[in-house]
């Protein structure tokens, strides 16, 4: 990142004379810069995504970085395509940015890739897990420029709550995109802890959305209930699945606040508002110099928080237990309209 120096002959002159340490603190204030240039790179256009993009604004703003004042942003949405990622990604790094944004795992390892040797620090916001994405090594450190913040759901608590919701559930469908690392890994933590619940995992992979409404026909045939990941092709998606799912009465578990909005039935999961301001904090240290991202490990958000769709439950003959409502971050009486249209 450039950083504009401002030097006079009579800042020279005085400099000779000053203590050493008053010189210090001014060269500091002469080197800070006054404008900022970012790329955000949203991998699809979902409700969780979305909450990232403006909490991260919101954490900026908080620092005193703030978009129409000294902030520009450019922003960029994928529209969950991997080659777009790639073409984003090299944009903004074409634009020399000061700094990418990235939401999503497949964004994130596309702007790593693309500013790895450009000096453009890249600070990522929804990744499932940065070291399996190879941003980030088994001690959190940062394998690049580039951190950020974790979405690791909480599939222990997950998996506590669905049972005690669907006290005779004995199967648990999951869609995911095999090609995102960070529903792999997801898939991988719940097939080490279903048994510990009494479950059986039914597991359908996909490539695209257009793969959605069939694996969601398949697996509807073969499950009590379905548990969502924080996968980008599935949650854009979500408008299908659950249209399908109410049509066999099947409840669909979300894994954060946006999905129960829309009709999952609930959901232990994250905050992605408060998740997104974290990472803009972090982006805003990294912006004025204070720290080098990759010098900073990643962060993540870890007590998860419970929300139900009364509505849903309803429609669907489930009792929420008062224990659950009573510990409910928020509830919702509605069913809200989905952010995303069916693709």
């Amino acid at each position: 990142m450039k950083k504009r120096v401002v030097a006079t002959v009579l800042a020279a002159m005085m400099a000779v004379t000053m203590m050493s340490g008053c010189g210090k603190a001014q060269a500091k204030s002469e080197t800070k810069k006054e404008n900022y240039v970012i790329g955000i790179e949203q991998f699809a256009e979902h409700g969780s995504l979305d909450n990232c993009r403006e909490g991260f604004l919101k954490g900026l703003a908080k620092e005193g970085i703030e978009e129409g004042k000294n902030l520009k942003v450019e922003y960029k949405n994928a529209a969950a395509d991997m080659g777009t990622a790639g073409q984003i990604s090299d944009s903004f790094v074409a634009d020399k940015v000061d700094l990418i944004c990235a939401i999503a795992t497949p964004s994130a390892q596309s702007a790593y890739n693309a500013a790895m040797d450009k000096n453009i620090p890249v600070v990522y916001t929804a990744v499932t897990d940065p070291i399996s994405a190879e941003l980030a090594d088994k001690d959190g450190n940062a394998t690049g420029n580039a951190t950020g913040t974790s979405d690791k759901l909480p599939v222990k608590e997950q998996l506590e709550m669905i049972r005690e919701m669907l006290p005779d559930a004995k199967k648990i469908g999951i869609i995911y995109t095999t090609s995102e690392a960070n529903s792999v890994s997801a898939i991988k933590e719940y097939e080490s802890l279903v048994k510990n619940y009494g479950f059986t995992l039914v597991k359908k992979g996909i490539s695209t959305t257009a793969d959605v409404s069939l694996a969601a026909d398949d697996l509807l045939s073969k499950v009590d209930c379905i548990t969502n990941l924080t996968d980008n092709t599935v949650v854009s998606s979500m408008p299908t699945i659950l249209d399908k799912a109410n049509a066999k009465k099947i409840p669909v578990i979300g894994s954060e606040i946006e999905q129960v909005k829309i009709g999952c039935l609930a959901a232990e999961g994250l905050d992605y508002i408060a998740l997104g301001e974290q990472t803009g904090k972090m982006a805003a240290s990294v912006l004025k110099g204070e720290k080098k991202a990759e010098d900073m490990k990643f962060e993540t958000i870890k007590k998860p928080g419970f929300y139900v769709n009364n509505k849903v439950a309803k429609n669907l003959g489930i009792k929420v237990s008062k224990k659950l409502s009573k510990n409910a971050v928020e509830s919702f009486d509605t069913i809200s309209e989905s952010k995303t249209a069916e693709k």
